[in-house]
């Protein structure tokens, strides 16, 4: 990357705190001299971002807040990033078509016009790629941009949320909730909320989420109910399931590839070694899946795992050497 824009972006990254910096502080922490700083900044307005200026000893510079999206400062690496993520989630949908906002089609928008707030510099690069990649389409219900910003501001400013909760069963119930986090997991988001009625966690898919209103109550954070929302939300999804642990004779990428689909943790132990603990409805499914790789591997536990390895061995040892 050129160095300019390096220095560009570095001067971007210290402004978009939103604090005040002195000239001499801004140019120390970028390591330039007071002269190109002052010429970086002007190149900034030339971008279209509202750099605020007080000259004098008391002077500073800060990025006030402006009133349209200005180009963005973004690295090849970045602009590629941008693009592929929007298009992974533009190609989210609802199976059947609501009529109303959601995220994929909101993402679909933006893929579509990303380049006018590039640089002229990239718009070339990310035209080309934004014509060339496609993501196949993937169903998913539909989750209102709105929610996931009022519920966001709610978390982030600890302020009591209510809203209408729609079951798995259809029934509707009101709910008054601290909220905390979202979770995005398996093409469905999550909120993790503190349930005042019930004086317990719980964990809300979004798109049954209506009516959701900031009642401007604050709350005192608690901690979360696990080492992160992500992690007490999976433990939910998979509760009732069996663990299963097995050490596996082949990378953990390949592992990775052929469990993709499925929510595991795997451990690389050598570059052709690992360990993936998985919590399964059913035994034979992952002996099957594992023994596809056509790699050794050993069970580890539970001892049930092995027991019924063996079981399954021997009906598919019986069906290859049965006769009609």
């Amino acid at each position: 990357m050129p160095d300019v824009t390096r220095r560009m972006l570095d001067l971007l990254a210290q402004l978009q705190t939103g604090r005040r910096f002195s000239g001499h502080e801004l140019a120390g922490r970028l390591e330039i001299s007071p002269r190109t700083l002052r010429r970086d900044v002007e190149r900034l307005r030339d971008y279209g971002y509202p750099v605020t200026t007080q000259p004098g000893p008391s002077g500073f510079y800060q990025l006030a807040a402006g009133r349209t999206l200005p180009p963005l400062v973004l690295d090849d690496e970045e602009a590629v990033a941008t693009l592929v993520g929007l298009a992974l989630l533009g190609a989210t949908a609802p199976p059947e078509p609501e009529g109303h906002a959601d995220m994929g089609t909101a993402a679909d928008r933006a893929f579509g016009k990303i380049d006018q707030f590039l640089p002229k510099r990239l718009r070339p690069q990310v035209g080309a790629l934004r014509s060339t990649v496609e993501a196949a389409p993937l169903a998913a219900p539909a989750v209102d941009p709105e929610a996931l910003t009022a519920l966001g501001l709610a978390a982030a400013r600890h302020e009591v949320v209510t809203f209408d909760y729609t079951s798995r069963s259809g029934r509707i119930t009101p709910r008054r909730v601290e909220p905390y986090r979202q979770v995005h997991l398996h093409l469905r988001w999550y909120l993790l909320a503190w349930d005042i009625e019930r004086a317990d966690w719980r964990t809300f898919r979004l798109d049954r989420v209506a009516g959701i209103t900031r009642t401007a109550a604050p709350f005192t954070p608690r901690p979360l109910p696990a080492r992160s929302a992500a992690d007490y939300l999976r433990a939910g999804l998979t509760a009732g399931r069996h663990r299963a642990v097995a050490v596996v004779e082949a990378g953990a990428s390949a592992v990775a590839d052929a469990l993709k689909f499925q929510d595991c943790d795997i451990e690389p132990l050598s570059a052709d070694r690992c360990r993936v603990s998985i919590r399964v409805d059913s035994f034979e499914w992952m002996i099957l899946t594992i023994a596809f790789l056509g790699v050794d591997f050993h069970l580890e536990e539970p001892a049930e795992f092995r027991d019924r390895s063996l079981e399954l061995a021997d009906r598919l040892r019986a069906a290859a050497t049965a006769r009609g």
